[in-house]
């Protein structure tokens, strides 16, 4: 590990102004010299008044009417949103993930203009794999809290030291404490190229990548780009939808006669998204900048925009508290809001501009897949074998949902190790 040429004991990184009716919120650049490559310890401090500011924003919500259905077809039932929000304004806590993510050793360096946060832990065991894990919209860093420690120190955990990584964890251009993109070209294959950069400068000249989300989208576009460094990626939000089938989906078509019974599940997993929950992704696809003044404005709008997501996606009938704590989901929406990155971290849809769910065509990069039963759709093995030409592990997970590695993170640890033992 190249050392950081500069540690900030406890400074203000995070600095805020709460008057009422405007926010802003900031991360400072701090330097040790012009070194462009240098790479900065940081931590997180929030300012108190940002604290307060959004604890009046949601003591002086707006309320809707409540929805006319009996169910979730129109969003979120006022009656649910309500209550995180009594929480979140009453007994929710920043301070608490604040002193645990500054428990970890996290850094900014800069990479082609713009500031990278990551956290980076190293294993005990030197012959540790190195691996760079992605997160996605509308997760964060946050998702990997209870996996690091397992990952990096499997005997810890009553796991193999051959199973150890050392472990790069950063955050997405435009999300949490990273840089927000003042100009247009940070999709995934520049960040792609960026992670590269980032892993051969912290001293990994050969090292894998893990990603879900828009962390799977990343690695593929490694992938395909063949960055230096990489032996191979394991995604668990595979790309696999073949384009004849894409096709069908995209103009609501029925499904095709032939399909296998996984294939037809699939099939009609991505039919009820389309046309009942993807409005999200049509927006901030086309207009960003719109629907981010709600976001950056209002903490409700930001609330019910990612609470629904943790609704659909997680493993859990509907009721994300069966797999996630009401404290873990604010933690997140927090971090979105005391980051104002509502705009910034919508921005990738947009510049990404594709379907994330088609297929790719990696010929020769190591692919390990695992399909979680609670994903948008369970990527058939079928699909996976035409996309991945060496596709080197896959597996079907018993529990798990979008946030594979927030949700269940034994499973999660144990398919990560599992997929990369014969890359060692």
């Amino acid at each position: 590990m190249i050392a950081p040429s500069l540690t900030l004991s406890r400074r203000q990184m995070l600095a805020g102004s709460a008057a009422l009716g405007a926010l802003s919120v900031y991360t400072s650049k701090v330097r040790a010299s012009s070194n462009n490559d240098a790479v900065v310890r940081f931590y997180v401090d929030v300012p108190d008044d940002a604290i307060v500011d959004l604890r009046q924003r949601l003591a002086a919500t707006r309320w809707p009417y409540r929805e006319t259905v009996t169910d979730q077809s129109q969003g979120v039932p006022l009656a649910k949103l309500q209550k995180l929000i009594r929480h979140w304004m009453k007994e929710y806590n920043w301070r608490n993930i604040e002193t645990r993510l500054n428990e970890l050793p996290m850094f900014i360096t800069e990479i082609d203009g713009l500031d990278i946060h990551f956290i980076h832990v190293r294993s005990p065991n030197e012959n540790a794999l190195p691996m760079i894990m992605t997160h996605g919209w509308p997760g964060s860093i946050l998702e990997f809290m209870k996996v690091i420690g397992p990952l990096t120190d499997p005997v810890a955990y009553g796991g193999s030291a051959d199973d150890a990584f050392h472990l790069v964890v950063p955050s997405i251009p435009g999300f949490g404490f990273s840089g927000k993109p003042t100009w247009p070209g940070w999709g995934s294959g520049r960040i792609g190229r960026a992670w590269a950069v980032l892993m051969q400068r912290l001293g990994y000249s050969r090292y894998v990548s893990q990603g879900g989300d828009c962390g799977s989208v990343i690695s593929h576009r490694m992938a395909l780009q063949r960055v230096q460094g990489l032996a191979g990626i394991h995604v668990n939000m595979p790309g696999t939808v073949p384009r004849e089938v894409a096709a069908i989906l995209a103009a609501q078509g029925p499904a095709p006669a032939d399909l296998a019974d996984d294939e037809r599940k699939a099939f009609d997993a991505l039919d009820r998204f389309y046309k009942d929950s993807s409005g999200y992704s049509a927006m901030m696809v086309t207009r960003p900048q719109t629907i981010g003044y709600s976001l950056v404005d209002s903490p409700v709008g930001l609330a019910a925009w990612i609470y629904e997501k943790f609704t659909q996606w997680t493993d859990s009938g509907g009721d994300p508290e069966r797999v996630l704590t009401q404290d873990e989901m604010l933690d997140d929406i927090s971090l979105y809001w005391l980051t104002a990155s509502g705009v910034s971290s919508a921005q990738i849809y947009w510049e990404d501009h594709s379907n994330n769910f088609n297929a790719v065509d990696i010929t020769e990069l190591p692919v390990a897949v695992t399909v979680f039963p609670g994903e948008i759709y369970a990527a058939p093995r079928s699909w996976a074998e035409r996309c991945y030409h060496n596709l080197v592990y896959f597996n079907n997970a018993t529990k798990g949902g979008h946030f594979a590695a927030w949700e269940q993170p034994e499973i999660f640890t144990q398919e990560v190790r599992a997929a990369f033992r014969l890359l060692r």
